[in-house]
């Protein structure tokens, strides 16, 4: 088991009387699913140190600890890249992508991926997992995207971003001048009827979105915003200012002028999470890239 992923808990008076299996799913959140393939796949529960049934009962100070078994790569090939790491402890690794890579394999490129250039990093560290990508970005939008190291802190860290307990910051430049400077955006999105790749406003079938802005710099033709998300439905931030008629530059997908960046001019330059285990705030941020740096320039 060197080199294996594993979890231990000092057993309290909340967790006494509870057998293994009730602990976890009560206690720390394991999903049946999770336990399903622990069973299946040879993970292990030990009780101060020894094998344990998930049926057995938990005493006051015991020590539980969760072996957990070794992810199989699947699909996704190791591809030898420099990556940009942030952070990384056991549980998370974040990295600050650039513009141009997707962050996971696509039918029209299934080598160069960010995810590729995860499973190659884990393979030369001997680490034994999957790649579980967190916070995707587009892949022509830059900037922090956080990967779970193993599928226990994955399901915990997807479990957050459904209730909105992680949280991204961008910069974004637009076209023209928004009003308010201020302003919160409340607009359902869906898939294009036409299109297989884009999104829309739509009042009826869309899903909520929620997109929070604040002007940071104002050009002749172009602002610069800082952008929360509440929600994170696909190209949320490029269909929300589209149909506002702010399109963000260099998107020429939702009618952003190209003549001044190649790309979207959008940028997740910070992030907060609380730690799933150890319970403390995490923020960390990255500066923005030089694409959207000398567009500014351009502008100014």
């Amino acid at each position: 088991m060197i080199g294996s992923i594993q979890k231990s808990w000092v057993i309290d008076n909340t967790g006494s009387q509870l057998t293994i299996k009730e602990f976890l799913q009560k206690k720390q959140g394991f999903s049946r699913r999770l336990l399903t393939a622990m069973k299946k796949e040879g993970g292990k529960f030990l009780i101060n140190e020894r094998d344990r049934y998930i049926t057995e009962s938990l005493k006051l100070d015991d020590k539980l600890t969760v072996i957990f078994p070794d992810e199989a790569a699947g699909s996704i090939e190791a591809t030898e890249m420099d990556l940009s790491i942030v952070y990384e402890d056991e549980d998370h690794l974040l990295l600050n992508k650039p513009a141009g890579q997707a962050c996971l394999p696509g039918m029209n490129d299934r080598h160069y991926s960010l995810a590729n250039g995860i499973q190659n990093y884990y393979n030369a560290s001997g680490h034994p997992a999957t790649v579980h990508i967190v916070t995707r970005l587009d892949k022509d939008t830059s900037g922090l995207v956080l990967v779970a190291k193993n599928r226990y802190a994955h399901a915990l860290l997807s479990e957050a971003q459904k209730k909105n307990q992680i949280h991204r910051n961008y910069v974004a430049m637009i076209t023209g001048e928004i009003t308010p400077a201020i302003g919160t955006i409340q607009a359902p999105i869906a898939r294009k009827q036409t299109s297989i790749i884009e999104r829309e406003v739509n009042w009826e079938k869309g899903k909520q979105a929620i997109t929070h802005y604040k002007i940071q710099s104002i050009f002749s033709e172009a602002s610069l915003l800082h952008i929360q998300l509440e929600t994170g439905r696909t190209h949320q931030i490029r269909v929300h200012f589209s149909h506002l008629g702010h399109s963000l530059l260099g998107d020429d997908l939702y009618g952003g002028r190209t003549d001044v960046i190649q790309r979207q001019a959008l940028h997740c330059r910070a992030i907060e999470w609380t730690h799933p285990f150890e319970h403390k705030k995490m923020r960390f941020e990255c500066e923005r890239p030089l694409d959207i740096t000398a567009c500014i320039e351009k502008l100014n």
